[in-house]
């Protein structure tokens, strides 16, 4: 670092430090720091002291002595909009409540990642996919689901869920969706049985799967709570399009970002041996690697608009959310 630019600092510091006792009695300050002045949405080379706020507030609507001073001594400020800042979270630990983002499994596969909350009526249910809740069509109503995922240490004292139902894929067998050796027609009796309704079978077809779902009940309401890591609340449904900028929270790569670069997407996905087509999907640039399956996938404003179940190196697939819904007959909780 140059000298003169460390002396800079310097000085900035010991003006931080007079007034920050002042500036954290301010609404929404969350943080105060050294760094370059960011104007119209440029980095400059101008030291300022940066001022984190939770939110921004227009000027008007704060009294004068809450305004935060344009200068502060000889040193000009910046106020950035950063949010709370939040302690952040293992994904791969037991947590309760479970947040959606963090490790969960069939008690019979590695680990996959809990995708959303998602309800039926008064009904509340963990969303994520049949091949994470569902052991790829062999499981079946009632098995355990456990928080983390056997693969991060899970064990049957980590149950907190049972699987409910699922849409079978379909694997190119003729059977209406199933692998060899499949129960499609024992879901629906199990599920009769039980007093639920088989999801509709017209939703994955032979050589055209549209879905990677199925649905978890909770052993208890308060077991789960619908604010997905570093995200927060989805706040309703969303339709994604060429370009639209994603997020999601993964068991895996944690928090990442992108933007869907390909829609309508035909794809042949190897699910460790069997490989089924699925059609109508979305793709984004690489978000996701093995273990993030499951995940929510939202836009910019906390919208769901799909559900992570697949990838490779340079890429993520998702399942548009709403063929999930409309498969499940759930909605998003909010």
């Amino acid at each position: 670092m140059p000298q003169a630019l460390e002396g800079l600092i310097k000085d900035a510091i010991a003006v931080k430090q007079q007034y920050l006792d002042k500036l954290f009695t301010m609404p929404n300050v969350v943080g105060i720091g050294i760094g370059y002045k960011v104007a119209n949405d440029v980095v400059t080379h101008e030291l300022a002291i940066t001022i984190s706020v939770s939110k921004k507030v227009a000027s008007a609507q704060l009294a004068a002595s809450d305004l935060i001073p344009k200068l502060l001594g000889s040193i000009r400020t910046d106020v950035v909009e950063t949010g709370i800042f939040k302690a952040f979270q293992d994904p791969k630990q037991k947590m309760r409540p479970a947040r959606p983002g963090v490790s969960i499994g069939h008690y019979n596969i590695t680990a996959g990642t809990f995708g959303c909350l998602v309800k039926r009526g008064s009904d509340v249910f963990i969303l994520s996919n049949n091949h994470v809740l569902a052991d790829i069509n062999q499981g079946k109503p009632g098995d355990a689901i456990l928080q983390p995922g056997p693969y991060d240490g899970g064990t049957s004292a980590d149950k907190i869920a049972e699987l409910t139902e699922f849409i079978p894929i379909d694997f190119g067998t003729g059977d209406g969706g199933t692998q060899p050796g499949g129960c499609s027609g024992l879901i629906g009796s199990l599920l009769s049985l039980l007093g639920q309704q088989p999801s509709s079978s017209g939703t994955n077809q032979p050589g055209n799967n549209r879905v990677d779902c199925a649905l978890a009940r909770p052993l208890s309401p308060d077991l789960v709570t619908p604010e997905i890591l570093q995200i927060g609340k989805p706040t309703g449904v969303g339709t994604a399009s060429l370009g639209t900028a994603v997020q999601k929270f993964g068991r895996t790569t944690s928090y990442t970002h992108g933007n869907i670069i390909q829609v309508d997407v035909t794809a042949t996905v190897d699910y460790g041996g069997p490989t089924a087509v699925f059609q109508g999907q979305l793709m984004s640039g690489a978000m996701s690697q093995g273990g993030d399956s499951g995940s929510a996938v939202l836009d910019d404003q906390k919208r769901v608009v799909g559900l992570l179940y697949a990838g490779s190196d340079t890429t993520t697939l998702m399942n548009p959310i709403q063929d999930v819904l409309t498969a499940l007959n759930v909605e998003i909780v909010t």
